[in-house]
């Protein structure tokens, strides 16, 4: 279920709190390999099982680092929603660190913390820790400081 922050005090105040953790996701080999042919990033322990298993001893391929970081909008908008603001603005990220391999067809999730709320001169500036699981891990895949903009609502 969707955690509805309504405006910049309720930001504020939930500073601290883990905001959910979105439904799991599978990584199969068509989603990879649409990753690859979108960014050229073809190395063969992403697309190619054979030389993955053969050259790498893998037992299969494996998610880029940046196509789970890229699962994190999709994630976030399953876990909150920031009402009563003007408009939100991607800022990037502080922090990330892909901390394991995520194979072929696992599932993954993300669960995600408020870190900080920073006034600046339109609105605010939010920290988000953005922690990717792997389902059967008990380590994450990949954890991420993720920023963004909310701006006043104009009046």
């Amino acid at each position: 279920m969707t955690r509805v922050i309504d405006g910049i005090e309720a930001l504020q105040a939930a500073v601290g709190e883990e905001l959910g953790v979105s439904p799991w996701y599978t990584v199969d080999q068509a989603a990879i390999d649409r990753f690859a042919a979108a960014t050229g990033d073809e190395y063969f322990i992403h697309v190619d099982p054979e030389r993955a298993r053969r050259e790498a001893g893998m037992e299969s391929t494996i998610a880029h680092g940046l196509f789970t970081l890229s699962l994190g909008p999709m994630f976030s908008y399953s876990i909150w929603e920031v009402r009563g603001v003007g408009s939100a603005l991607n800022y990037g990220y502080d922090k990330v660190r892909f901390t394991g391999p995520v194979p072929v067809d696992s599932k993954v999730r993300m669960r995600m913390e408020l870190s900080t709320v920073e006034e600046i001169e339109q609105g605010v500036r939010v920290r988000c820790r953005q922690t990717f699981e792997l389902e059967g891990n008990e380590k994450p895949v990949c954890v991420a400081d993720s920023v963004f903009f909310y701006f006043y609502e104009r009046s």
